[in-house]
């Protein structure tokens, strides 16, 4: 087997192990919460009729020990199920296929806009003054600083609210996804940017600079043909990590700009106590970061060949 193809191998193996330790904390952490499930999944309203009381319990199997059930629901994770709502009786894996290309698409343009971003603001600001270097420095701080749901608010009240700009709820076309990707981009756009421009600043003096400079090479022409690919190595790590992220952070400004995807039916699923649905999306997102690293790890070795020769060793 060859040295990647077994790095792979370890890398999904350790994988699973992250996927089945977060099934296990979550599924326990919600079966022990306060609160009963059925008066969850039935509301308040019927809660006591003992006779639906009975029927919900039965159908889901939820006088079963605790062991039990969790073995239930590993078994069928292992069969390649996803289980079924309690609360909508429809299979989950219907269920989230018809949310998740919002949110895909949601997590896939903050990505895109906070790299475009954070790569424009570094290369701009880079090597330059120290007052250019501390003005940005505050700026990012600001926004690093600014948490994407209190973002998304502002944002709705000045360009939705107020100047009547741009759409304030849903998902249709491109207009509506522009508030909620730039609640979710500007905070890490500000976390990418500052750590381009330390990459950008520590090549200066590097040997492989100098060579270029003394070939005749421009600053700019410098910037974009080697400094630059130094800086790819640290921002493709954290833009694995960031997207893998994402799709956690998209559940409040789902919410907020009252788009369809994972994180309104994740917060719709919290709220009825929906277990499998909870359990269900925690292995999706668990699953989603380790393969999404695991391909970043794999690229490495392609922007910096020094990698690929102490692989084969």
């Amino acid at each position: 087997m060859p040295p990647w193809a077994r790095f792979v191998a370890r890398r999904l193996a350790a994988g699973l192990v992250v996927v089945w330790g977060t099934l296990t904390v979550t599924f326990f952490a919600l079966h022990l919460a306060p609160g009963d499930i059925v008066d969850g999944l039935i509301g308040p309203g019927a809660a006591g009729t003992p006779a639906l009381r009975d029927q919900v319990i039965a159908e889901n199997g939820l006088n079963d020990p605790l062991l039990v059930q969790y073995g239930r629901q590993l078994a069928r994770l292992a069969s390649g199920g996803l289980g079924w709502s309690y609360q909508l009786n429809e299979p989950i894996e219907r269920l989230l296929g018809s949310q998740l290309g919002p949110t895909v698409e949601l997590a896939v343009s903050a990505l895109v806009t906070a790299l475009v971003l954070a790569v424009l603001a570094a290369t701009l600001t880079a090597g330059r003054g120290r007052a250019v270097r501390a003005a940005a420095g505050v700026a990012e701080l600001l926004m690093v600083s600014m948490p994407s749901f209190w973002l998304g608010i502002i944002l709705l009240t000045v360009f939705s609210y107020r100047l009547h700009a741009l759409p304030s709820i849903g998902a249709d076309g491109p207009a509506a996804l522009v508030l909620p990707t730039l609640a979710l981009a500007l905070p890490l756009a500000g976390v990418l940017a500052q750590v381009i421009r330390q990459e950008l600043e520590s090549a200066d003096g590097r040997p492989f600079v100098l060579t270029a400079r003394s070939r005749g090479l421009g600053a700019t022409a410098v910037l974009l043909r080697h400094t630059l690919r130094h800086a790819l190595l640290p921002l493709t790590t954290l833009a694995g990590f960031v997207l893998g992220s994402l799709f956690g952070g998209a559940v409040l400004v789902e919410n907020i700009f009252t788009r369809p995807g994972l994180g309104r039916v994740l917060a719709n699923a919290v709220g009825s106590r929906d277990l499998p649905v909870v359990s269900a999306l925690v292995v999706i997102s668990s699953a989603a970061f380790v393969v999404i690293n695991t391909l970043v790890d794999v690229l490495h070795p392609l922007i910096d060949p020094r990698l690929r020769e102490g692989g084969a060793a």
